[in-house]
């Protein structure tokens, strides 16, 4: 039998939050599918607000691709605001689902995408507001299962007291598999109850189940040992990675937004990995190896996507999408089918080095120019080999000179603070750098309203990449070099008035260090900081730097460490860290072996193009790069606009 819906409680009191809209569900492209009619039934929460979550590819794909299955439902809910959750707390309305408002502590599973850290007090809202148990231990099979994902699951140790399972990796299988293993278990009668359930989920490729293992810690308070507490549990847990791309084409129907969103977009994710090697880039480390859409696939997701949304925007999308084998072809066939309509296309990121004016034109062709953007991360050429980013100067400031003199007129630049062996002088060069494009820009075009801003965020280093040895650098030296960055890009008014600054300051950064790079005894933190009233951590206006401080120091300090032991302190070789039994792919060895080559300024070539460097990624998961070309055509239909494009014809591809 269907729960009750909130509905008719939570109604009456949304004329008093901000926003409401977002809380009543009704989506273009939403579902809702009868309750009794599945044997299986997810709540997907995503730990943040509507705005911020709605748009979230990882959450959609999973919403279509369960709710594709006969046996399967899933329903979406988001991160409630404050002004809601105590009006919640008032009138008893517990958490609930925007698709029917069915409250979530009537599903079988809660998945929870973890995009940020930060996001973790948010989680706990979710479970105290659903009536759950925090803490994972004190849950019984009435209870929702609660799955973590996302790129914060490769460490999820930091919550572990409060999820019952992390899913490693590609979550377009391993989602049907946990449906699978949940629905077979309630077909029997729930045998064993819901620590059988457990370990049979954690005997599926990908699971990790954090309260079937014990760890301990030696007197100097470093991990001595990871151990399975029952024999039917993996040693070490493999994420799971989807090979072909094509054969999984989400979101087919994308979200359509009743408030405002971050992303009012269409996005299709044209490949997935990377194979650049900076070694800060902890998205980069773990998705390897590289998996590339087809020309035909991206086409038809993007002809299916425009269809079903009426988004006048489509955002290809990757960890670095100018990388596609045939992002030429991509573009150039994209731009001819949708010449002379309203829909244009979208880069969101790009490298200098990948990049050309070319395919700028090509993605701006329908008159949309609204700035470019590129992501040199270190003002110097020194830090820039430290963390294996290697753009050059020079070309950056070519490909800027060619955009202004073609009609641009604003690059924004992105940078970190705080890399490792950073140096003052390396952060202040962002002020060269910063001067001499917009002299290149004012040289190009002839005019004098070029501008570049800088965006700077404070380094944070992340499992399972060569830096998650290193230690972080503090809030006060960040906000020094940033103060000492400001005076000297305001040195020269004529220069600097146009050149625009944004920056986070250190502090954020260094709780996301304890986040990231925590171990069990971080739950203890977190909670604390809850109680406390920590919400939204990822928002400036309601993150409190001073609650997490005294909240580490209560947590933290009877068990001899400290917010400094989990973040500012560099790490040895032998060290057990929290995460090592759970595998990315890469191997340790190699890791280690990169860092010190970062130490020594050296750098490493991206293997994509040249032989493999052996980072142990493709034996791993039984696959190896793939690129194209792909040799089939783009778009097999008629173009939208055949005047526009001058034939009829089907747009062209390789080879056409």
């Amino acid at each position: 039998m269907a729960p009750t819906s909130v509905f008719p409680v939570l109604e009456p009191i949304l004329p008093r939050v901000s926003k409401p809209v977002q809380y009543v569900g009704g989506e273009g492209n939403s579902q809702v599918k009868p309750w009794d009619s599945a044997a299986v039934r997810w709540a997907l929460l995503y730990p943040d607000a509507y705005e911020v979550g709605l748009p979230n590819q990882g959450v959609q794909i999973l919403y279509e691709v369960l709710n594709e299955r006969g046996d399967a439902l899933a329903e979406r809910c988001y991160a409630v605001w404050p002004d809601l959750e105590a009006l919640m707390r008032e009138h008893d309305v517990p958490a609930f689902t925007v698709d029917a408002h069915h409250p979530v502590g009537a599903f079988d599973l809660l998945g929870v995408s973890f995009s940020t850290e930060l996001g973790y007090t948010n989680l706990l809202t979710t479970l105290d507001l659903a009536g759950m148990p925090l803490h994972a231990r004190d849950r019984d099979e009435t209870h929702p299962v609660v799955v973590a994902g996302g790129h914060a699951a490769f460490n999820p140790e930091p919550v572990a007291d409060f999820v019952d399972v992390a899913a490693l990796g590609d979550g377009e299988e391993v989602v049907g598999d946990i449906t699978d293993v949940v629905r077979d278990w309630k077909a029997e009668g729930r045998p064993g109850g819901r620590r059988e359930l457990l370990v049979r989920l954690s005997s599926t490729p990908g699971c990790y189940v954090p309260s079937l293992y014990d760890v301990s810690y030696g007197d100097d308070g470093a991990i001595t040992a990871v151990t399975p507490a029952d024999d039917r549990v993996p040693a070490t847990v493999q994420k799971r990675t989807t090979i072909e791309l094509d054969e999984w084409p989400y979101p087919k129907k994308p979200l359509v937004p009743l408030a405002e969103t971050v992303h009012e977009r269409a996005s299709v994710e044209i490949f997935r990995g990377c194979t650049r090697g900076c070694r800060f880039c902890q998205a980069g480390m773990i998705t390897r190896p590289v998996r590339e859409r087809s020309l035909q696939g991206i086409g038809e997701m993007v002809d299916a996507a425009v269809r079903s949304s009426g988004f006048d925007e489509v955002g290809l999308l990757s960890l670095s999408s100018a990388d596609h084998s045939e992002i030429a072809e991509v573009t150039k066939g994209l731009a001819d089918r949708y010449e002379g309509t309203n829909t244009s296309l979208s880069l969101p990121s790009t490298r200098v080095d990948a990049f050309n004016i070319d395919l700028a034109n090509e993605i701006s062709r329908n008159g949309r120019r609204s700035g470019l953007t590129f992501a040199p991360e270190g003002g110097s050429e020194r830090i820039r080999r430290v963390i294996n980013k290697m753009v050059s100067e020079d070309d950056l400031i070519r490909t800027c000179s060619e955009a202004f003199a073609q009609g641009w007129r604003q690059v924004k630049l992105y940078f970190m603070c705080g890399l490792p062996t950073e140096t003052d002088e390396d952060v202040l060069e962002i002020a060269g750098m910063a001067y001499r494009v917009i002299e290149a820009g004012r040289r190009a075009s002839g005019r004098n309203d070029v501008r570049c801003t800088i965006s700077i965020g404070g380094f944070v280093p992340k499992p399972h990449t060569p830096f998650q040895w290193a230690s972080q650098t503090s809030p006060e030296v960040v906000d020094n070099r940033l103060r000492k960055l400001r005076e000297a890009v305001n040195s020269n008014r004529k220069i600097g008035r146009n050149i625009g600054m944004r920056y986070h300051d250190g502090e954020p950064s260094l709780i996301e260090g304890l986040l990231a790079r925590g171990d069990r005894r971080v739950g203890a933190v977190i909670e604390t900081v809850w109680r406390d009233g920590g919400r939204f951590d990822g928002w400036s206006e309601h993150f409190s730097y001073d609650r997490w401080v005294s909240s580490s120091a209560a947590a933290l300090e009877p068990a001899g460490v400290s917010l400094d032991w989990f973040t500012t302190r560099e790490r040895g070789r032998d060290e057990i860290l929290p995460w090592d039994h759970l595998d990315s792919g890469l191997e340790r060895d190699w890791l280690w072996e990169d860092w010190q080559e970062a130490l020594d300024g050296r750098e490493q070539d991206d293997c994509r193009w040249t032989p493999c460097f052996d980072c142990g990624v493709c034996p791993s998961t039984g696959t190896d790069i793939e690129v194209g070309p792909s040799g089939t055509t783009l778009l097999p239909l008629t173009v939208v606009n055949p005047t526009a494009a001058g034939s009829t014809s089907a747009v062209p591809g390789p080879g056409a």
